[in-house]
């Protein structure tokens, strides 16, 4: 029997897959425990560090035991940081990743990834890619069965199918609902510029209408509700879809594992910006900027703003801060501090960019960094752990307070908040 090079690729990726990666753990509720990362990160420091250690966003606190369990019993690190970020892929119900990712400005949905591979100090990427699921997957193909590090777009799609993955609609019709309601509301604003960067951007206007923002507000609300309505949108999931074209999501997880004996790997997969330009790439396929690994020192990812990430190099620079003796918890913040330094520290700017780093040392420190401490005041950035005992913790912050999202909107009133986003 003939067995050419293309059968032997898609067979030795399927049987990777296979091998690698789980199925879903069955989680209790995250809990956050009762420290932050800084007291996490020195205690750690002064010698009770633990190995083996999965750090992840919090979107993966679900799929952690059976990924710790893994690792434990001596799977790669790859595999185990992959078995993670491939549940929330896989889950029609995340809009942040994967299947029911939330599309493009013309509803399509295109997809990012990337992971390196400590031990082996290879790394794979692909960016912008369409009908394919598990785009973490895929970046690890990349690693291990051509000589490129990165592709992108129709490339990578072909490639995917190339080495056995199957094409599907990645839309669903949640999403799509979600989709249509965000072109109604949001016809006069998208993401073509200018952006925060630009010289010229100005803050966005206050409404001259006379009428109290908590007035404008619930109007926007009602209206919405309206439009969700006619959309067919269930009663149950229409607050999560208003929410979502209010505060477009910068869905992502990352994921850095260590086993036993030292050794380490990351991996970081998206459906990006919701509503972004078609063809935009952020940080979470570009190695150095959404993940790296450097099996000397350690491992960092990021979620948040992508562009403001790319421009940091950011996890990166938390790596090579750790190489230069920095504590997990002094490299991430230096880096967020890149960040504001690119804006001269204007908080009429900032307040527009969210960044939250997962930073995993060689030795099992580890910690989790935010630029602020959450994107409403009742949703704070949280760290997923798993060192033998399963846990989410806050982030240490840099600036108190919630985020703004960008493209910018009038904030909403505290009590709206309550009685809307609760």
């Amino acid at each position: 029997m003939t067995f050419s090079r293309r059968d032997f690729v898609k067979t030795s990726v399927l049987g990777a897959v296979a091998a690698g990666v789980g199925t879903r753990a069955q989680g209790e509720d995250a809990k956050p425990a009762g420290q932050e990362h800084a007291a996490a990160d020195n205690r750690s420091q002064s010698g009770s560090s633990k190995r083996p250690i999965i750090v992840c966003a919090n979107n993966g606190f679900n799929y952690l035991d059976d990924a710790f369990a893994f690792l434990k019993n001596g799977g790669d690190t790859l595999d185990a940081a992959l078995r993670v970020v491939k549940g929330p892929e896989d889950d029609p119900n995340d809009t942040s990743v994967g299947l029911g990712g939330l599309p493009n400005e013309e509803g399509v949905v295109e997809l990012d990834a990337c992971c390196m591979h400590g031990p082996t100090r290879r790394a794979g990427s692909v960016g912008g890619v369409r009908n394919i699921k598990n785009v973490s997957l895929v970046s690890k193909a990349v690693m291990e069965h051509t000589g490129h590090v990165m592709l992108v777009g129709e490339g990578a799609e072909r490639f995917a199918v190339a080495v056995g993955f199957p094409r599907e609609n990645l839309l669903t019709d949640h999403s799509r609902k979600i989709w249509l309601l965000w072109k109604e509301y949001h016809s006069t604003e998208d993401w073509w510029g200018p952006g925060l960067a630009d010289p010229h951007w100005q803050p966005p206007p206050s409404d001259d209408s006379g009428k109290p923002q908590s007035e404008l507000w619930q109007e926007r609300w009602h209206r919405l509700e309206e439009h969700a309505a006619d959309l067919g949108i269930v009663p149950e999931l229409r607050r999560d879809a208003i929410h979502k074209v209010l505060f477009p999501p910068t869905g992502t997880i990352h994921c850095s594992a260590l086993n036993e004996k030292g050794e380490i790997s990351g991996c970081t997969t998206t459906s990006g910006l919701a509503y972004k330009l078609p063809g935009r790439v952020g940080d979470s396929p570009i190695i150095g900027a959404g993940c790296y690994t450097d099996q000397d020192v350690g491992s960092a990812g990021a979620t948040g703003s992508g562009e403001e990430n790319i421009k940091v190099a950011g996890a990166h620079t938390i790596v090579e801060n750790m190489r230069h003796g920095m504590s997990p918890h002094e490299a991430g913040m230096d880096a967020l501090k890149r960040i504001a330094r690119n804006y001269n520290n204007d908080m009429s700017k900032l307040r527009f960019v969210d960044m939250t780093y997962y930073i995993l040392r060689k030795d099992g420190a580890y910690a989790g960094v935010s630029l602020w401490e959450g994107y409403t005041t009742d949703t704070w950035h949280k760290i997923a752990v798993h060192d033998g005992t399963r846990r989410a913790e806050k982030t240490v912050a840099l600036f108190k307070g919630a985020s703004q999202d960008f493209p910018p909107e009038p904030k909403v009133p505290e009590e709206l908040k309550r009685e809307y986003l609760k």
